[in-house]
């Protein structure tokens, strides 16, 4: 007998016709479905959070937007638009203003109900640094602090802190790892460490719950090519040998050709910007699952686990244009490490993140998107 015949021959054992059985099979199904989806909904609506983004208008803090947005998360940026761009934040929320203002910081935590804050609002140039380092006191150090207690203030318990393998300072072991003794070279370094003790402070003494992202070289440009990087003064590699395949550069120059690597360059970990958003966003929600437990501490490094010399992010860079790179050699950069890479595994097990993006080339080819239809990049400079 086949399946029609045994569901005609059940349903007459029942005292139901056939089609009454299938359209009786199919509410069921219906409303299986539709529980799930309202449970799933709710869960939703659960994990979802309304998050502050501190230097929201950044390279990485506007990707982490796209991606908190994407998540379901609704966001709130605060910007003081020294270098970042409006542009970059599209149609998100937008207080002009510095974490030093802290009525206007609490003003915005209270208006918008956050729950979570996203910190990205800071000085990274490390040359700037050495030579003013009390710009970087002032913002890094004294803009946290400030943002801290405001948090405090309102109640809000839980920060994603976007640190730096600049922690670190030079490495004795390669991958690193994150107990890796801390002692950066530079205030920068040393500003993003100060915040990292802070965090750890306030957590013991206020409740804070935290994850300090100590990622690596931050590059590309998101996948739908509407968001980029644009740095003015630009200090990162992959967008300035760019510039000469767009000739608005003659040359790269090479600081060093004599450490001893394969092609006598130094080497870096280049994380795709897209990945360390989505790295932001499991931690946040890391956070928000802790609601009723102890405050909890995360701190890991954000890296793919690979290396990239300057030489193959060149030749990267003449892949993906399809142009020759002029290159002048000089001689090495005070202070510049031979390696640094990341132990990208505390993330894996603590998060349940990993790099997507791990091929140099599929990197510089997004950033290449962004670049030739952003020549001038967000042109509000």
């Amino acid at each position: 007998m086949g399946d029609e015949g045994v569901k005609r021959r059940r349903s007459r054992i029942a005292g139901i016709s056939p089609a009454s059985a299938c359209r009786r099979t199919d509410c069921q199904l219906k409303r299986r479905w539709l529980t799930w989806r309202l449970f799933g909904l709710a869960y939703e609506r659960i994990l979802a959070m309304n998050i502050l983004v501190t230097g929201g208008a950044g390279y990485v803090g506007s990707h982490a937007i796209k991606r908190l947005v994407g998540a379901g998360h609704k966001v709130v940026v605060i910007d003081n638009l020294v270098y970042g761009h409006r542009a970059a934040v599209g149609d998100t929320p937008l207080g002009v203003g510095d974490l030093s203002d802290r009525p206007l910081v609490e003003k915005l935590l209270a208006e918008h109900a956050i729950e979570a804050v996203m910190h990205f609002a800071a000085y990274a140039y490390v040359g700037e640094s050495v030579t003013d380092p009390a710009k970087y006191y002032q913002n890094n150090i004294v803009g946290t602090l400030s943002l801290l207690d405001a948090m405090v203030a309102t109640g809000v318990k839980k920060l994603v802190f976007s640190s730096t393998c600049a922690t670190y300072g030079e490495p004795t072991t390669v991958p690193i790892p994150e107990d890796h003794p801390q002692s950066p070279i530079n205030p920068y370094g040393f500003t993003k460490l100060v915040i990292e003790h802070a965090m750890a402070d306030y957590r013991r003494a206020y409740g804070l719950s935290y994850a300090a992202l100590r990622y690596f070289n931050a590059s590309g440009a998101a996948a739908d090519g509407t968001i980029g990087e644009d740095h003015k003064p630009e200090t990162h590699l992959i967008p300035l040998v760019l510039d000469v395949a767009l000739g608005k550069r003659e040359h790269i120059t090479v600081f060093g050709d004599d450490y001893p690597t394969a092609d006598g360059t130094c080497i870096r970990d280049y994380i795709h910007v897209d990945d360390l958003g989505d790295a932001h966003v499991a931690a946040i929600e890391k956070l928000g699952a802790g609601d009723d437990g102890e405050p909890v501490e995360l701190r890991v490094n954000v890296g793919t686990g690979n290396g990239a010399s300057v030489r193959e992010v060149i030749a990267a860079c003449e892949k993906a244009t399809g142009k020759p790179i002029a290159v002048v050699d000089v001689r090495r950069r005070e202070g510049d490490p031979l390696e640094l890479v990341a132990d990208p595994y505390g993330a894996e097990r603590l998060l349940g993140w990993r790099a997507k993006h791990t091929d140099i080339n599929e990197t510089v080819a997004s950033a290449w998107r962004w670049h030739e239809s952003h020549p001038d990049g967000y042109a509000d400079r």
